[in-house]
Formats: structure tokens, sequence, C-alpha cells
């Protein structure tokens, strides 16, 4: 049985974006090689932290929402265990609401990407002339 989860890490902030996107690479890569379908992936960039953690105070944050077999997570799970990248991860299982949650965020951050930029145009300034008195 398939099912939809979402996962979230932070890496090291000491990362350069190579070595963010080969990270990236890396667990979307693991995904797809394990039977999973990536469904969509966010770039969160460089955040401050709650708490400092190894030291550090902030760590880019990277969402991938993925379909997959249950046991799968575990194996996922290990691989973040593994890697001195990664700071800290969390995934969790999606149920029917928070699946159509998603999907409505992700469409809105499709709208508004694909939404061209508008510029503002500033408002003509109408003269006022000042009363005359009688």
């Amino acid at each position: 049985m398939v099912k939809q989860y979402e996962t979230v890490f932070i890496a090291t902030p000491v990362l350069s974006d190579v070595q963010m996107k080969e990270a990236v690479a890396k667990y979307t890569g693991f995904i797809k090689e394990n039977g999973g379908e990536v469904v969509y992936e966010e770039d969160w960039g460089l955040k401050p932290m709650a708490y400092p953690i190894q030291h550090k105070t902030s760590g880019f944050y990277y969402l991938i929402q993925f379909k997959a077999d249950p046991t799968f997570v575990a194996q996922l799970e290990t691989q973040y265990h593994r890697d001195e990248r990664i700071i800290r991860f969390l995934t969790v299982a999606l149920d029917k609401h928070a699946e159509a949650y998603a999907e409505r965020r992700r469409n809105n951050k499709q709208a508004k990407a694909a939404a061209p930029a508008v510029e503002e145009q500033p408002a003509a300034e109408e003269e006022v002339k000042p009363a005359e008195a009688e």
C-alpha cells in the first residue's frame, strides 16, 4: 500500500549551493530508486533555528513530498542518520486532509509563480490649488 509522506530536513549551513543541490539530488534519487514517487519539492533556504543544534544557529531547510511504501520510510531515515550534512529531519505520513491541504498549497505556489509580476504604477498626483479667499 502506497502512502503519501512529507519530509523536511535541515542541512548544515556551511554547505555551498552545489553541495546542497547534491544532497537534495541524493535523497530524491534514493526515493525514486526504491519505488517511490517525488510529488513536490520546495527549497525553504537558509533560516535561523529556534535553538542551536551542534553549535549551529541556522540551516538549509528543504521539503520533499513523496509517495512510497510504508517500509521505505525507515530506510530513508537511516540515510539521514548516516549523512553528516543533515542536522535534523522529520518525516510524517499525510492523511486525506493533509494531502488536500498540501495540494492546495502547491497549486497556490505554482499559480503565484506563473502569474506575471505586475509593476505598480505610481498614482498621478493631482495638483491641489489653494482656495482663494473671497
